[in-house]
């Protein structure tokens, strides 16, 4: 019988019990009635009076043990219970569905891999601008109309050394890091700037107060219009497909010369007309042209040695383009039904 009680003691001591269903059959098969203790003390009256003593204390060990396991994994369990309160433990780990980017987002992020693939770097710079980063060093005349208030978003402010007035704006576009670049960095130069810019317009279908852009600078020796047209002709069938065709019509800009605003076939309407297209089959995406010696010159570049090409284009106009969007509003109104369209691969 000592031998039986001790292998039960070593029973008790390794046994692992990790939920209450495990500690229910310990209770059973050790402390309840019919269990192993209450067997063993109906053997002990058969005992010889002489081994009682040493078998009664090794006895009286196994069930104090057994106790102490029993209501030491019961308290346990009750803490365990208490911690887990309210909680579901049958939801998945991650319940959450995987969330969207905004559009917008998206063709920033592949115009930038785009260019950067043909070795255009990224550039960014201030929302708040002065007037000669985004205007004077980029060829305007004084009395250019973009410097009216119907355009611009001015903030007034003082200069610190003299005092004297200076317009201080939100900027019309990202030329304005362009201009910062050229100032900071000698040629060549190949860089992206993509940003947010104001415009003081009415809103509408093709139009907003604030919207995105993404504007294109190379300045080298022998840059000509060939290689600002293939430029852009890559960029419209990596981004609209191979097979996107591009139109360059003459246009003009203060900071180019020449100049051109490239159109690509509407990819809504697939060249039929839409009022997206205004019916013409062709949307206009971006303005483009031969970087101005007037403006190199302000940045204090030689423009008899090095020629450039630029462009800009807005983000929105891309999107609306790449996705079938027909109302440039959506892309502000935060309409979960709108963005929900646009899962993100995390």
């Amino acid at each position: 019988m000592l031998q039986r009680i001790t292998d039960l003691l070593n029973e008790v001591s390794s046994i692992i019990i990790s939920n209450p269903e495990e500690l229910e059959l310990f209770r059973l098969r050790f402390l309840s009635k019919k269990g192993l203790l209450s067997d063993l003390f109906e053997e002990f009256k058969n005992i010889p009076a002489t081994d009682k003593k040493e078998v009664g204390q090794k006895l009286n060990l196994l069930k104090q043990k057994s106790l102490d396991k029993f209501n030491s994994i019961k308290s346990e369990l009750i803490k365990q219970d208490e911690r887990t309160e309210g909680t579901d433990l049958t939801k998945p780990s991650f319940p959450y569905s995987i969330g969207s980017r905004h559009p917008i987002s998206i063709v920033r992020n592949e115009l930038i891999d785009i260019f950067t693939r043909i070795g255009f770097t990224v550039s960014y710079g201030p929302e708040i601008e002065d007037d000669d980063h985004v205007f004077t060093k980029l060829n305007f005349a004084p009395e250019h109309p973009a410097r009216d208030m119907q355009d611009t978003f001015y903030i007034s402010r003082l200069s610190v050394e003299d005092s004297s007035p200076e317009d201080i704006l939100l900027r019309t576009q990202t030329s304005s890091v362009q201009v910062r670049v050229m100032q900071n960095q000698k040629p060549p130069i190949r860089t992206i700037s993509p940003g947010r810019v104001f415009r003081n317009e009415a809103i509408s279908a093709r139009a907003h107060c604030i919207f995105h852009q993404v504007e294109g600078l190379y300045i080298d020796e022998n840059v000509s219009f060939a290689d600002l047209r293939q430029t852009l002709l890559f960029f419209a069938r990596e981004m609209f497909g191979e097979k996107t065709e591009i139109r360059l019509r003459p246009s003009y800009f203060p900071f180019t010369e020449p100049s051109a605003e490239m159109d690509v076939t509407c990819k809504i309407c697939g060249g039929k007309g839409c009022n997206v297209c205004k019916y013409t089959g062709w949307l206009e995406v971006l303005g483009c042209g031969m970087v101005h010696p007037n403006v190199l010159e302000a940045c204090k570049i030689d423009s008899r040695k090095y020629t450039g090409f630029a462009f800009g284009m807005g983000i929105e106009r891309a999107a609306m383009l790449k996705y079938g969007v027909n109302d440039l509003r959506l892309y502000f109104e935060n309409d979960l039904r709108f963005l929900d369209q646009f899962r993100s691969a995390f």
